[in-house]
């Protein structure tokens, strides 16, 4: 949201823009038996959803920050903001806002008669608190951090209204307090110690967190004082029709898949393609697919060190892969090939096939102009006795078992032109450990963040610094004094046109830089039971919410 450049412009109540503009079925598509809502709500009953993401360290979203954390407390926990059916911010939990004409006063006010599950009530004073728990080193956040980076001080002008006092213009700040990692907790809640916080964050949300079996399951019962801070006069009742939800952590995608079969959970997530075009061609389950914003998922190659700090070599890398391909024998119809570093929700991407078109003849010309000349006894090319050999670490919590294939496609392919491609299959805690230790040439590192604003959290060469978490954002190691200018630039001007302008020459000189592959939107897929009813509402992030879901029965 921009300020007008002759006047303060107003974000006025997302009451005003009238309840069908809160349910975000725009960024979202259902399908199958369970997706429409043929049948009348009733309340009751304990739905069993079952990820395949590694279970969260912490269910505080401020710590830390990664996407299984934003599923879970999308249910517990609001945000200020929201995205309205037209991929627009407006308010939620804030009632208004306002920008300073030099932009570095963002002032909010809040909703009255919201209160946390803890009985207190939403005030400024709270937002004060979750925005200095998020910059508390001792958080260890990286998204939330990351996202309010530029708020300097946060002044309570009295019980509903905050004023944010900002180190530069931020144009991004109302999509960055959209999301689950700036959510809004209960500031008594807040100063508990971390453990406790961890395992029983305190919201205003639908649900509530009741107890936490760890490895086993998160237990969500209904926040019987839910107060929606939008009503719909259309629902039978305003809390949650669901008495709770069985948070279930299976990270095998069969079993999964067969517990969703058997009726023994209601919903999976990171289903796998071949199971979703089953899913839609037998009809009995449903389908919601809701791509996430920010980024595309891509390969990153670290060009700090050799041998992707060469460009050449990177872009041989890149023109040895046919990722068209793999998509095609692998994903069965259920994702799109991207040219793009943003999603494909995100209006400001551009996109370059031409940049990522398959060609093996150029890859080997331009290994052979970068020295790779020589060739070892498995075929490998080498440079001075030395194999040209690169380590790519893979999440084997964040990647289903086809995005594994594709990447031993990308192996077999690469070896043809003479790269060895060591793929290393870890859990998510190594995983991060060796993005850490930068011990990594390759990596596919999804990041979601509302808005293009995540190019410079991810391009921006200060990102290659880590956040009080430990994690950095920047897995390119890309550090480029103008491409660093225009990110700034882009986030700090209130022009629309110059901002879409100053983004596009941003992502032209890391496409053209070879630094990044596209390969597709980052993969955000639920079947779920004929008795599930009402799905397809999400939140900014694409992390459904089961306010409007019920068990027919």
């Amino acid at each position: 949201m921009q300020k007008n450049q002759r006047a303060r412009r107003l974000l006025s109540s997302a009451a005003a823009f009238g309840i069908a503009s809160i349910v975000l079925a725009g960024c979202s598509s259902s399908s199958g038996t369970g997706s429409a809502q043929d049948a009348t709500p009733v309340s009751g009953g304990t739905l069993v959803y079952a990820s395949g993401d590694a279970e969260p360290s912490c269910l505080d979203p401020h710590v830390g920050g990664n996407y299984p954390q934003a599923l879970v407390a999308s249910q517990y926990l609001e945000s200020l903001f929201t995205k309205d059916s037209e991929g627009k911010i407006i308010p939620w939990l804030a009632e208004s806002t306002e920008v300073s004409e030099d932009g570095l006063t963002r002032t909010i006010t809040l909703r009255e008669g919201i209160t946390f599950t803890d009985g207190s009530k939403l005030t400024a004073q709270a937002v004060k608190a979750n925005i200095e728990h998020l910059q508390d080193p001792n958080t260890a956040s990286s998204t939330g951090y990351l996202a309010v980076g530029k708020v300097d001080q946060v002044k309570v002008l009295d019980e509903r209204t905050a004023e944010l006092k900002l180190s530069a213009p931020d144009n991004a700040l109302l999509e960055s307090l959209s999301m689950p990692w700036t959510a809004i907790q209960s500031p008594t809640a807040l100063e508990r110690d971390q453990a406790t916080n961890c395992a029983s964050p305190v919201g205003t949300g639908p649900f509530k967190v009741e107890s936490w079996e760890h490895q086993q399951a998160v237990n969500l019962v209904r926040n019987e004082d839910y107060v929606p801070p939008v009503a719909d006069p259309s629902r039978t009742q305003p809390t949650a029709y669901l008495d709770g939800i069985t948070w279930r952590f299976i990270p095998e995608a069969a079993t999964r898949y067969a517990a969703l079969a058997s009726g023994e959970v209601d919903v999976i997530d990171n289903a796998q393609p071949d199971t979703i075009a089953s899913a839609a061609q037998g009809g009995t389950l449903g389908h919601l697919d809701a791509p996430r914003p920010g980024a595309s998922n891509r390969l990153e190659l670290n060009s700090s060190k050799a041998p992707f700090n060469d460009a050449k070599v990177r872009e041989a890398f890149i023109r040895s892969v046919d990722v068209n391909a793999g998509i095609s024998s692998l994903f069965f119809d259920t994702t799109q090939r991207s040219y793009s570093l943003l999603s494909s929700v995100e209006p400001l991407g551009i996109s370059d096939e031409a940049l990522f078109t398959a060609d093996p003849a150029k890859a080997n010309s331009l290994l052979d102009q970068a020295g790779w000349t020589e060739r070892d006894a498995a075929g490998y090319r080498a440079k001075d006795g030395k194999r040209l050999s690169v380590t790519f670490p893979v999440s084997t919590n964040q990647s289903v078992p086809a995005e594994q294939s594709l990447f031993e496609q990308f192996q077999a392919s690469a070896k043809a032109v003479g790269f060895e491609v060591k793929i290393e299959l870890l859990d998510l805690s190594s995983w991060y450990g060796a993005l850490a230790e930068h011990d990594y040439d390759l990596v596919s590192a999804p990041y979601t963040k509302v808005g293009p604003s995540v190019l410079r959290i991810l391009y921006h060469s200060d990102s290659t610094v880590p956040a009080p978490s430990g994690y950095f954002a920047n897995n390119a190691q890309v550090k480029n004094p103008a491409l660093d200018k225009l990110l700034i630039e882009a986030e700090q001007t209130d022009d629309e046109a110059q901002r879409a302008q100053l983004y596009a020459q941003a992502q032209k000189i890391v496409l053209e830089g070879y630094y990044v592959l596209p390969l597709y939107d980052q993969q955000n897929h639920f079947l779920y039971g004929a008795q599930v009813k009402g799905m397809g509402a999400t939140t900014s992030v694409s992390s459904p919410i089961y306010t409007d879901v019920f068990l027919a029965k």
